[in-house]
C-alpha cells in the first residue's frame, strides 16, 4: 500500500513537470521573440500602448495567484490545474483570430491567467505530497519550467526565421506545445487522490476566504519570506533586461551576450534541485541568507568588469545565489501555515514575485538615466538583496525542515 502511494505520487510529480515544461514553453514562445514583431505588424501605437502589450500578461499573475491558491485549498488542486491547462491550450489559437492591435492586449491578458494559476497551485500540490522533500521537488519542477522558458526563444526565433516571420505558423507551433501540456494534464483526472489531497468545499464562504487571506497577509513570518521573494524577482527581472544592455555598451558581441545569459539560466536550472535538497536537510535559513549575499556581491562587481570570462563567472555566481534563495522560499512558506492554507500562502508568494518582477525594470530604468548609470543600477540591486537578506537573518522565521507548522 505504501509502495503504491509512493508510485502514485511520483507519477503525479512527473506529470506536473512535463505539463509545466510544455506549458511554459508555449507561453514563453508566444511572446519571445515574436511579440514585438507581431505588435508592430498590427500597427500598435508607439509608447504607452506598446508598453501595455508588453506587460498585459503579467497583470493577471498579480491578480489571480492568491485567489487561485485559495480556491485550490477549497476545490482541489487538480481542478485548478486543469482550468489553467485549458487556458494554456486555448489562448494560442485565439492569436490566429487577431486583426487589430487592441485585440492583442486582450489575448495577452487572457493568456496571463494560465501561468498565474498553474505555477502556485502546482507548487502547493508538490509541497503537500512531498513534505520531507518539498524543497527538492519544487526546485526540480521549477527547473523543468525554466528549461521550457529557455528553449522557447530559440525555437520561436527559428520558426520565424524559416517562415519569413509567418506569425500564423508560429502560433500554430505554440498551440501544439500547449495542447501537449493539456493532454498531459488530463492524466490528473485518472489519478486517484492521495491522502493529502483532502478537498471539501462545504462550509467555505466568501467571508471565510477573506479571513484566510487576512491571516496569511498579517503573519509576520510569511511577510518576511514574501519580502525576500519580491526582492529576488525584482532583481532578476532587472538583470534579465539590463544586463544585456550593459554588455552591449561595453562592446560584448551578441553571441557572447547570449552565452552569458544562457550560462546564468543554466546555473539556475542545474543547481536548483541541489539547493532544494540541501535546504530539506539543513533548513531554509542558511541557503536564503548565503544566497542573498552571494548574488549581491556578484552584482556589485559587474559594473567594474569588462572582461568576458569575469562577466561570465559573475553571471553564473549570481545565478547560483538566486537559485539558492528561490529553491527554499516556496518550501519555507508552505511550512509556515496550516495544511489548509498552503495554496493561499504560495499564491501570495507568487503574487509578490510578479509584483517584484514587474517593478524592477521600471524602477531601474529611472536609475539608469541618472548620473550614476550602470554603477547606480547594479549597486541598488545589490543593496536590495543585502537588505532583505539581513531582514530575513534577524527575523524569527523558524528553522523548519520538512515540517508543516500550524
Amino acid at each position: 500500500m505504501v509502495s503504491q502511494l509512493k508510485n502514485a505520487r511520483n507519477s503525479l510529480f512527473l506529470v506536473l513537470c512535463l505539463t509545466g515544461f510544455f506549458a511554459i514553453l508555449s507561453s514563453t514562445m508566444s511572446k519571445s521573440p515574436v511579440l514585438p514583431h507581431f505588435a508592430e505588424y498590427l500597427q500598435t501605437p508607439e509608447g504607452f500602448w506598446t508598453g501595455v502589450v508588453a506587460v498585459a500578461s503579467t497583470i493577471p499573475g498579480i491578480l489571480i495567484s492568491l485567489p487561485a491558491g485559495t480556491l485550490s485549498d477549497i476545490l482541489g488542486r487538480r481542478k485548478l490545474l486543469l482550468v489553467s491547462s485549458f487556458v494554456f491550450a486555448s489562448a494560442p489559437f485565439i492569436y490566429l483570430l487577431i486583426t487589430d492591435w487592441w485585440q492583442l492586449i486582450l489575448v495577452r491578458f487572457y493568456h496571463g491567467f494560465a501561468t498565474g494559476m498553474f505555477v502556485p497551485v502546482a507548487q502547493a500540490l508538490i509541497a503537500e505530497n512531498f513534505p520531507a522533500k518539498r524543497g527538492e521537488r519544487i526546485s526540480i519542477f521549477s527547473s523543468a519550467t525554466i528549461i521550457g522558458r529557455t528553449l522557447a526563444p530559440l525555437l520561436g526565433g527559428y520558426i520565424l526565421l524559416i517562415t519569413n516571420y509567418n506569425f500564423r505558423t508560429l502560433y500554430l507551433a505554440v498551440g501544439i506545445a500547449s495542447i501537449t501540456a493539456f493532454i498531459t494534464a488530463i492524466t490528473f483526472l485518472k489519478e486517484k487522490k492521495t491522502a493529502t489531497e483532502r478537498k471539501d468545499s462545504k462550509g467555505a464562504t466568501f467571508r471565510s476566504i477573506i479571513h484566510g487571506w487576512k491571516s496569511v497577509v498579517k503573519t509576520p513570518r510569511i511577510f518576511t519570506v514574501s519580502l525576500v521573494e519580491a526582492s529576488q524577482y525584482y532583481v532578476y527581472g532587472s538583470i534579465d533586461f539590463f544586463l544585456i544592455k550593459y554588455l552591449a555598451k561595453i562592446a560584448v558581441d551578441a553571441l557572447l551576450q547570449g552565452f552569458i545569459m544562457a550560462s546564468l539560466l543554466m546555473a539556475v536550472v542545474l543547481s536548483k534541485p541541489f539547493f532544494g535538497r540541501l535546504s530539506d536537510k539543513i533548513g531554509r535559513r542558511t541557503p536564503i541568507i548565503l544566497g542573498s549575499i552571494i548574488s549581491a556581491v556578484a552584482l556589485l562587481w559587474i559594473p567594474f568588469s569588462t572582461y568576458f570570462p569575469v562577466l561570465l563567472l559573475l553571471a553564473m555566481v549570481y545565478g547560483l545565489g538566486f537559485s539558492a534563495v528561490t529553491s527554499s522560499t516556496p518550501a519555507l512558506i508552505s511550512e509556515l501555515v496550516s495544511v489548509d492554507m498552503v495554496g493561499s500562502a504560495i499564491g501570495l508568494l507568487s503574487t509578490v514575485m510578479d509584483i517584484g518582477q514587474t517593478l524592477g525594470p521600471l524602477v531601474c530604468s529611472f536609475i539608469l538615466v541618472s548620473s550614476l548609470e550602470y554603477l547606480g543600477l547594479f549597486s541598488s540591486l545589490s543593496t536590495i538583496l543585502l537588505f532583505t537578506g539581513l531582514v530575513f537573518a534577524v527575523s524569527k522565521v523558524a528553522k523548519t525542515k520538512g515540517k508543516m507548522l500550524s
